[in-house]
């Protein structure tokens, strides 16, 4: 009987350690593919905040701010970021963006009363002459109220 009982313990021992050793290459394997797909995330930079300047009587300044940063993924540069009114005091919040490629300057700007998310605005390419991204926000009943200056993003 105790050799019977030794052979049984012994096979149990054998199975998981056999066990064990099949679970340990899937498990390296998954760490290299998670250590992998960190390397391949692009890194982001971060930019920011850029206010809006005191004027018109308010309590205080930058009253409105835009923060966010930038990545370049597939030769191609993103930006993302947020813009946000402070005192939400119905006047609208604005954010400008201003950037330099081979077929010349552009401006774009938006607007809001409480916030708004910037998701992957962009998709320059250097290969195009993409050299330059800035920024700046204004708060006011018009878009040219209350700006704060120019900020490089990039």
């Amino acid at each position: 009987m105790k050799k019977a009982r030794t052979l049984l313990v012994g096979a149990a021992l054998a199975g998981s350690l056999a066990a064990g050793l099949a679970v340990a290459p899937a498990q390296a394997a998954t760490a290299a593919t998670a250590g992998a797909q960190q390397a391949q995330s692009p890194q982001k930079h971060f930019f920011g905040p850029y206010y809006s300047t005191f004027g018109g009587g308010e309590s205080f300044g930058r009253r409105s701010y835009f923060k966010g940063y930038w990545y370049k993924d597939g030769g191609r540069y993103w930006f993302f970021g947020d813009l946000v009114d402070r005192d939400r005091d119905r006047e609208y919040s604005y954010v400008w963006f201003k950037w330099h490629d081979n077929s010349g300057s552009h401006v774009k700007y938006y607007k809001t009363f409480s916030g708004r998310h910037f998701d992957k605005f962009g998709g320059f390419k250097k290969s195009r002459g993409f050299d330059d991204f800035k920024i700046r926000v204004c708060e006011g009943d018009n878009r040219f109220d209350d700006c704060g200056g120019w900020g490089d993003a990039f």
